[in-house]
This record gives C-alpha cells, sequence and structure tokens, in this order.
C-alpha cells in the first residue's frame, strides 16, 4: 500500500428531514387538530483515529463523503428518524484543516480520539407547532436545513518521539533497524529510503518509545531540492532530533560540513524546528582506526560548537546504540514526568508544539506554491531543472509500527 501522507476531500453532512402538515383523522372524532410531526436531524461527519491504518490512500480516490439524510415527520405527532453519524477513519497524528479559511479543525493524535467536521441539519417544524387559539388549523410546516458542506484537506504527521535525520547514507535506516524492530531497505547508495519509517524502541517492561526515520534530508532540500520537504514535515511531532553523521564518508566529504548542511536545512525550513532537542550521533567508527578516531570526533564536535549529547556509534556492527536508547527513553521519561508535575511546563510544550505546527504547515505551503509555479514555468517554455518532483506520490509504501 502507498504512503500518502496528504488528501483533500469534501464532506457533507445529512440534511434534515422536513416537517409536514397533518391533521388527526379518527371515526367519531370530527376536528381532530394538527398532528404533523417534525423531521429528522441529518447525520454529523466525524473523523475518527484508529490504528489500523497508517496512510491516507484511501481518501484519493474516494474524495467524496456524504452522511445521510433524515426522515420527514410522520403523522400522529411522529418525528422522523435521525440519520446514523458517518465516521471516517484517519491515522493517528493526522490534522484536519479547513480549505477554505485554512482554519485548523483539530489534531487527532490520541487512539480513538474524535473531531466533528461538518454538522447535520436541523429537521424542520411539523404543523404542530403553529397552532394557537386564533389558528386551530395551520397548514405550515417547515423544511429541514442542510447540512453542512465543507472541502478539507488531511495532513498526516508521523507520531514519534524520537526523529532520525542526517544525509544519505549516513546510517539512519541501520540504526533504525538495530534498536527496533523495524526492517527498512537498506543498500550503498543514496535516497535508499522513500518515505518515513517508524519502528518501536522497546527498552523493557512499559518502557518503549517511537522513533522514525525521516528520508530526503540533502542540501537544498528546503528549497525543493532531492524529495524536498516532503517528509521534514514529519518531525513536528517528535520530542528529540537524533542527528547521524557519518565520521568517514566514502565520497571523501567533510563531516563537519555534512553536519552543518542538515543543520542549515532545518533552520530554513523552520526556526521553531531547528530549536528541538538535538542528539550527535557520530556514526560509523568501526572505518576508522582507533587512534584517529578519537582526534576526529574530538574535532567535529569543536568545529560545530556542539554542547548537547554526543554518542558514538557503529550501526552496522551494533556497537553503541544500546547507550543511545537508553538516553533517549530516559530523556524522553522526564520530560512526560515533568509536564504531568508542572502545569506551566506543560503549556510552554504545548505552546511550542502550536508554534512549531503552524510554522511547518505555512512553510510546506510556500515551498508547494513555488514548486507549482516553477512547473507553469516550464509549461511556459522557461528553462527549468524537473527531475525533483517533491509532490509526486505515484511511489511509496505504508508507513507501518512495528512492535
Amino acid at each position: 500500500m502507498r504512503f500518502i501522507d496528504e488528501a483533500v476531500v469534501t464532506v457533507k453532512a445529512g440534511d434534515g428531514g422536513n416537517g409536514i402538515a397533518s391533521f388527526r383523522r379518527e371515526k367519531y372524532v370530527p376536528r381532530g387538530g394538527p398532528d404533523g410531526g417534525d423531521g429528522g436531524k441529518g447525520g454529523d461527519v466525524y473523523v475518527i483515529a484508529e490504528d489500523n491504518t497508517n496512510t491516507l490512500v484511501d481518501y484519493r480516490y474516494t474524495r467524496r463523503h456524504d452522511a445521510m439524510r433524515a426522515e420527514n415527520g410522520h403523522s400522529r405527532n411522529c418525528s422522523g428518524k435521525g440519520s446514523d453519524d458517518l465516521f471516517l477513519p484517519v491515522p493517528i497524528g493526522t490534522t484536519v484543516v479547513d480549505t477554505e479559511t485554512d482554519e485548523v479543525l483539530g489534531d487527532l493524535i490520541e487512539l480513538g480520539q474524535t473531531l466533528l467536521i461538518a454538522k447535520g441539519g436541523d429537521g424542520g417544524l411539523g404543523n404542530t407547532h403553529f397552532k394557537s387559539s386564533t389558528n386551530q388549523a395551520p397548514r405550515k410546516a417547515t423544511s429541514g436545513f442542510e447540512g453542512e458542506l465543507k472541502v478539507l484537506k488531511f495532513e498526516l504527521k508521523v507520531v514519534a518521539d524520537v526523529g532520525l535525520i542526517g544525509l544519505p547514507n549516513a546510517g539512519k535506516s541501520t540504526f533504525i533497524r538495530q534498536v527496533s524492530a523495524a526492517r527498512p531497505k537498506v543498500a550503498d547508495y543514496p535516497f535508499t529510503t522513500l518515505v518515513p519509517n517508524l519502528g518501536v524502541v522497546d527498552i523493557g517492561r512499559h518502557r518503549s518509545f517511537v522513533m522514525a526515520d525521516i528520508p530526503g534530508l540533502i542540501e537544498g532540500a528546503s528549497e525543493g531540492a532531492g524529495l524536498g520537504i516532503r517528509f521534514l514535515k514529519h518531525v513536528a511531532r517528535t520530542r528529540r532530533l537524533l542527528h547521524v553523521v557519518d565520521v568517514k564518508p566514502v565520497d571523501g566529504s567533510d563531516p563537519v560540513n555534512n553536519a552543518r548542511v542538515i543543520l542549515n536545512e532545518l533552520e530554513r525550513f523552520s526556526p521553531e524546528l531547528s530549536n528541538l532537542p538535538q542528539i550527535l550521533v557520530l556514526n560509523k567508527i568501526d572505518q576508522m582506526p582507533e587512534e584517529e578516531l578519537d582526534e576526529l570526533c574530538t574535532h567535529i564536535v569543536a568545529e560545530l560548537d556542539w554542547t548537547g549529547d554526543v554518542f558514538r556509534t557503529s550501526t552496522l556492527m551494533g556497537e553503541g546504540t544500546d547507550a543511545v536508547k537508553y538516553h533517549l527513553m530516559n530523556e524522553i521519561e522526564l520530560e512526560r514526568e515533568r509536564e504531568l508535575e508542572d502545569p506551566i511546563f506543560a503549556e510552554a510544550q504545548r505552546t511550542r508544539f502550536e508554534r512549531l505546527e503552524v510554522e511547518v504547515r505555512l512553510n510546506t505551503e510556500a515551498q508547494r506554491e513555488a514548486y507549482r509555479a516553477a512547473r507553469r514555468a516550464a509549461r511556459e517554455g522557461v528553462d527549468l531543472n524537473d527531475d525533483d518532483d517533491d509532490f509526486d506520490d505515484e511511489d511509496g509504501v505504508e508507513v507501518i509500527y512495528v512492535p
């Protein structure tokens, strides 16, 4: 199944049923009076977060979803039956945006969470409501109200505690294979990973966190190079960024410059995102003689002016990866506990992630518009490199949480 992280859908809530004008008719009861019932209420449309789907691909093929219209009223003061509500399942981590107003209607980040996205119309009134001392046989009834019609955008961001970032072939996919049951493709060429890979890192009983391998970061990604920022938005929900750097790149490039490329792209794409806590992982230490390794690692840390945590690993051999995952688990648990105990800190965290969500969304839309403008220029004959179709969703696989 293809990995689709955006979809535009049209939803229509159910219309309300009409009220009716009716009069009581029974043997020996002349002039029984009005008994027209009200129309039923139209069905609402909800989205519900489920864990048995990890992609929005279904909404690329079925773009219109309508709730049923309610029944009209009946005689004998019987109201019409209301129609059932419509529930649209979406993956956990889906944001719903109104395309007309750009308003964020809600963010579904918990299993079973529901969000009302279109309200059904109320039913019309039967003629019983209009009787009075001066109008004892009203023939007036009202029609039901129309349900809401909305064009909405579903945006999926993977829900992970830790996001893996780094240049292609830095060892991110190998790292997530070592610490979790995820099995992403690993090969000795760039862009092996084309979609986010998720893995549950199990530390022990009741201790685990989710890690996401985010592909496509190269120099110029914030401006559309490579896979562009198509998947960079998926690190917007993470608590920590794990920056993996190859200490001995096979192409002979400078690991310091490689690390700066990623840091610069994060800053250009979202200053708020670049301020997330980062951990530096100096990877592939098995590729260097031990006598040179200390000097090189010290040089990298000094040149980057890195003040955060630093780890050395060989993801291929599994060396040093346990220390990283235990450190991450401890940091995440401390942060979760503080959020529960300190309301001020919890509110600051919530506000920060809200700012991050807004910044990421605006920057993603800005790049998309720039891309479309470039495509239009290309069709008009302007010379343009048209190789990086960032938003072509024809290739992809389903993102799967692996326990």
